[in-house]
């Protein structure tokens, strides 16, 4: 029957450990009585019968106290160690034997705990709590690195017990063997598993969780954890925990094992995508506030995101929580929903009562009404009434031609304006301030009246006319038409002239002269004179009388 060569190998190993615990021991023979016959102040003499008298270290036979045990004429028991004795190794001797005495393979656990107490050119001699000593032979002790085992603690299989030699040989190498075997197994095992595994956490980092499933570690990344997305898991879990999971790949050359928790939970986005529409109203607690919005938790491990500017109707929200504080519970409406995605938005504000319908109902066109300036642009200043902005134009704001509302308000100005328009289809205010005081024009017309002939200064020359300054911020438009023969190039800025009002507009601000209709009034007038004049002028020499 052939031997397999490697049992053989072993078989050999061990014959040679025990021969080499008995040289550890320095070839000691079996343990003797001996008599104290004189103790001295660092050695005591022993007398072993035929072996004579024997040295033995005081030190063997002093308490912790340094008080000597024993006195002259004691027996002891010793073993012969060179041309000595030594009574500690006697009965660290004593304990292997009743070790090896009572030990049953059958009946006592193979496995014992020991502590590295020394080391020789063999191996390592090791120690377990009852003071019974074991040999772990250099090629069964699984070390790397020897240099810093000793008073270490290990785990190891007995392998050997000879009561011929009165020894023990165990082997730390075996366990070790052992393990990885299992380990080999159980992640094969837990590589192939696709159903869902039950683990124990281990370790807990900022970067996710070490679970045991089956004796291997796996990592569980922090983006593993939940459908919400990356969490915190010391904020969800502690070391000891079970959880379930599943695994997602195994790096072979890494030895790198990968595990997920929320793949071994329903995926809450199938349960959502059929069963949740835009426009739906829903229930969720706030999760987390950032300045650009906020994230909403629907309660099945979904976040929804609350942007900023659906939070409130108010366009100048600068934080939200001026509004909202973690772990509100508040109504929202679905305004995004893509399952693919995993992006789902939400909107408070759309419901909540829209400021543009309370303003409606509670204020009409041409009503006065006090507001806040809320910003100033280069057109105008938009004005918060009732939490709706309206815009007051720089034409609206003042009759003075140059005036600007970033000249005249600042931010936060209270002021008392008009509604002059409300488009609801737009949702657009416009507000007037000028209208809540008289016109340059009315009060223009409370001395002048159409049809009287004014002079004034030419200010500005267009294509279609001539505006006309007529003082206190009052200007005329002569149109192009109304300037009679008067040849518009021989004009310039700066000129007077004279003309007849066309017509006054106090709403508008507006003025229109004519100095056809001044000269029609002339010749009227002219006329007149003929009519009424005894003398009985010509009509060419009265014309040229006027003209003069």
């Amino acid at each position: 029957m052939a031997v397999n060569k490697n049992v053989q190998i072993e078989a050999n190993e061990d014959e040679d450990f025990a021969k080499m615990l008995e040289e550890s021991f320095k070839k000691t023979e079996e343990n003797s009585e001996g008599t104290i016959v004189k103790i001295g102040e660092n050695v005591a003499i022993v007398n072993v019968g035929v072996r004579g008298d024997k040295e033995l270290p005081i030190s063997e036979i002093t308490d912790e106290n340094g008080k000597v045990a024993y006195k002259e004429g004691d027996k002891i028991k010793v073993v012969i160690v060179g041309r000595g004795v030594s009574h500690k190794k006697a009965l660290r001797k004593e304990k292997v034997r009743a070790f090896i005495e009572a030990y049953d393979p059958e009946k006592h656990d193979e496995f014992v705990d020991v502590k590295i107490i020394g080391k020789n050119k063999g191996g390592f001699v090791a120690q377990n709590a009852d003071g019974v000593e074991f040999f772990l032979p250099r090629t069964q002790s699984g070390f790397n690195n020897t240099n810093d085992v000793i008073g270490k603690s290990y785990k190891a299989k007995i392998v050997k017990v000879d009561k011929d030699e009165q020894s023990i040989v165990i082997s730390r190498k075996k366990i070790l063997d052992e393990d990885r075997r299992k380990r080999k197994e159980a992640l094969e095992k837990i590589v192939n598993n696709t159903e869902v595994m039950q683990g124990v956490i281990k370790k807990i980092t900022t970067y996710g969780m070490f679970v045991d499933v089956g004796g291997v570690d796996g990592l569980v990344h922090y983006s593993e954890i939940s459908y919400k997305g990356p969490v915190n898991p010391s904020t969800l879990y502690k070391e000891g925990d079970k959880v379930d999971v599943k695994v997602l790949s195994y790096d072979q050359e890494k030895r790198h094992l990968s595990l997920s928790i929320k793949a071994a939970m329903p995926d809450p986005w199938d349960e959502i995508k059929d069963g949740l529409e835009v426009g739906d109203t829903i229930k969720v607690i706030v999760s987390n506030i950032e300045p650009y919005g906020a994230f909403v938790d629907l309660g099945n491990d979904i976040e929804g995101f609350l942007h900023i500017s659906e939070i409130s109707w108010d366009k100048n929200i600068k934080n939200p929580k001026e509004h909202i504080s973690e772990g509100d519970e508040i109504d929202v409406e679905v305004i995004e929903i893509d399952a693919k995605e995993r992006r789902l938005r939400v909107s408070l504000k759309n419901l909540l009562p829209k400021p543009f319908d309370e303003f409606v109902q509670n204020h009409k066109e041409g009503e006065v009404a006090k507001g806040k300036v809320t910003s100033t642009t280069a057109f105008g200043a938009f004005v918060r009434i009732d939490g709706v902005e309206g815009l007051l134009h720089n034409e609206d704001a003042s009759w003075g031609r140059n005036d600007k509302c970033k000249d005249m308000f600042k931010v936060g100005d209270e002021i008392e304006v008009k509604i002059i328009k409300i488009d609801t289809n737009e949702q657009k205010v416009s507000l007037s301030l000028k209208e809540l005081t008289t016109s340059p024009v009315g009060e223009f017309s409370k001395k002048h009246n159409v049809g009287e002939a004014i002079k004034g200064k030419i200010r500005e020359i267009k294509d279609f006319g001539v505006f006309v300054e007529l003082g206190d911020n009052v200007d005329a438009l002569i149109r192009k038409e109304d300037l009679g023969n008067v040849d518009s190039a021989t004009l310039k800025v700066g000129d007077d002239i004279e003309a007849s009002i066309a017509f006054i507009d106090e709403k508008k601000n507006r003025i229109r002269l004519s100095i056809r209709q001044l000269a029609r009034a002339k010749e009227r007038e002219v006329l007149n004179e003929i009519n009424n004049d005894d003398d009985k002028m010509t009509l060419g020499d009265i014309i040229k009388e006027q003209l003069k």
